[in-house]
């Protein structure tokens, strides 16, 4: 008999691994070992009695409530860990081994804040885990996962559907890294929200991913939304993708049914990067969903990945925008399935080709309102204001911070979250503009700095794709505009006066504003979030203490 559909995730799995043992639940895909991919797999009894064996282990130094930290490389280790803890009563917490380039004070501020009882890694993974704890001054029980042996029953633990299942640390693109609490109730309510906008067929769906595990798409795509409706879950790691990212539309082109979801960075890449010769096999009409998400969603970006694939047999009603934060456990609204992407062109600060990311009411609870950030009175439509959102996935706040003001805000007789994101409604359908922090306002004009970064980088070749951060700065008057800008990697020589004077040329041509400052910076130098965007805040930090590598 199938489970209460609002059982907690441990609860769902034991389900499917008496019901369908042996069919696969997880298949990870190895290119580490072979650049053609090793496919290693799992099937529902087999995942299930993993998940049993590692959250017996934990329970041998775990108390209830307690902390176990993630620092596994991506790989079905990673989601046996997650789901281990869960099954263990602990609170699971993704993070990354300290070899993730350019994150370790993010990590080590995520441990810090956390306070694991436990680590848990793999043995080839350990020895930089273990040094890095110690350089902390940390000391968990340390778990090489892949050493633990089974089966081994735990001892059953009666879920709380609203006890925390898990911290969602936020990638910190305009603050500070923050713990976000996930309830066992809000992930599978949030998976079902998913599954409903997805258009979703147990028997004929896939779920493909190579996002992060620790990031909030990748790890409710790949370890929870599969298990709450049987879909097998087919991922890579995201060094996979940027490695060759054609391997992403191969999965697609190779699992039926397939659904997934990337950042805008990831379409334009795939655009720009794939070869017309890589591209001669894909079969992408096999795809049924390609959601982009998780940064701006541009429409140039899904007008050129459209037309670069309609040859391959991508079909429009397959893309689609969505949004989602970390706050609302991932998922808020996505565009239907049925229908093909839709642009419009609003103005919101000057006219903008903009994607519709689904509507405001979800057949599964959530709703959203755009709410004037002021005065907390909803926004006509067409009116951009702030996004509020309310509904059961809606996280229980930030670990630590019970006075947060995000949480809590009352509309409509009911708590609502303030997002912090700005956004619109036309006939109902979500348009999202920015963030209220990076808005930057000058001589009393709203600039969004996605606009104002796309414009800089087709300035001059010599600046690099994605890599431009724009920010508002204190000036004598006011505000001043500062621009950001790596320089290419496959630049050979530049004029630093003739770049910066393109820029301000086509910043002021196209958003009638001076530029207070352009700068110049070796490439990788612009901060990025462990989600790969663009760290404003971090940016400007780092531009006010004079820490940023000028390019010679």
């Amino acid at each position: 008999m199938p489970p209460d559909r609002m059982s907690p995730l441990s609860t769902h799995l034991a389900h499917w691994a008496r019901s369908t043992p042996e069919l696969p639940a997880l298949t990870f895909l190895d290119y580490a070992s072979n650049p053609d991919g090793v496919a290693r797999s799992l099937t529902w009894a087999q995942l299930d009695e993993r998940v049993s064996t590692v959250a017996a282990r934990l329970q041998r130094t775990v108390r209830r409530g307690e902390r176990v930290a993630l620092m596994t490389p991506s790989g079905l280790d990673y989601v046996a860990g997650f789901l281990g803890a869960l099954r263990a009563g602990a609170v699971a917490v993704p993070l990354f081994p300290p070899d993730l380039p350019g994150h370790e004070e993010r990590l080590a501020g995520a441990l810090a804040d956390c306070e694991p009882a436990c680590v848990v890694t793999t043995s080839a993974a350990s020895a930089g885990v273990r040094a890095f704890l110690a350089a902390l001054d940390l000391a968990p029980d340390v778990v090489d996962i892949d050493l633990v042996r089974g089966p081994e029953a735990c001892e059953p633990v009666d879920v709380d559907l609203d006890e925390v299942a898990y911290l969602q640390y936020t990638s910190g693109s305009t603050r500070e890294p923050s713990g976000v609490m996930i309830s066992h109730r809000n992930v599978v309510a949030n998976s079902h929200q998913g599954f409903a906008l997805y258009g979703v067929e147990p028997g004929r769906s896939t779920l493909i991913s190579w996002l992060p595990l620790y990031h909030d798409m990748g790890l409710v795509l790949t370890a929870c939304g599969g298990i709450v409706y049987g879909v097998p879950a087919v991922f890579t790691d995201p060094v996979a993708f940027l490695v060759r990212p054609v391997r992403w539309l191969e999965l697609l082109s190779r699992y039926p049914g397939g659904i997934t979801a990337a950042p805008n960075f990831a379409f334009d890449y795939c655009a720009s990067r794939i070869t017309p010769g890589e591209r001669a096999d894909l079969r992408l009409e096999n795809a049924d969903l390609i959601i982009n998400a998780a940064e701006p969603v541009s429409a140039d970006t899904l007008d050129r990945f459209a037309a670069t694939f309609a040859p391959h047999g991508l079909r429009p009603d397959v893309l689609s925008g969505a949004y989602g934060l970390a706050e609302a456990t991932v998922l808020v609204t996505c565009w239907s399935y049925e229908e093909p992407y839709r642009v419009r062109t609003l103005d919101v600060g000057g006219d903008r080709r903009m994607v519709a990311c689904g509507y405001a009411d979800n057949p599964e609870g959530a709703r959203l309102a755009i709410v004037d950030p002021s005065s907390g009175v909803r926004c006509a439509d067409g009116q951009v204001g702030e996004i509020w959102v309310t509904g059961p996935n809606v996280a229980l706040g930030y670990w630590k911070r019970p006075d947060a003001d995000a949480f809590g805000a009352s509309l409509d007789g009911r708590p609502w979250l303030r997002t912090g994101d700005l956004g619109v409604l036309v006939d109902g359908e979500l348009y999202v503009t920015g963030r209220i922090k990076d808005l930057i306002v000058v001589d009393g004009r709203n600039h969004y700095p996605q606009d104002v970064e796309a414009t800089v980088e087709s300035a001059d070749p010599v600046v690099g794709r994605h890599r431009v951060a724009a920010f508002p700065v204190p000036v004598a008057d006011g505000e001043g505009l500062v621009v950001v800008a790596e320089v290419s990697r496959h630049a050979t020589a530049w004029v630093t006066s003739s770049v910066a004077s393109a820029i301000r040329s086509a910043v002021s041509s196209r958003h009638g504003v001076s530029v207070h400052d352009v700068v110049l910076v070796v490439p990788n130098d612009v901060p990025r979030t462990s989600s790969g965007k663009i760290a404003r805040f971090a940016t400007r930090e780092r531009y006010l203490d004079g820490s940023l590598v000028v390019a010679r």
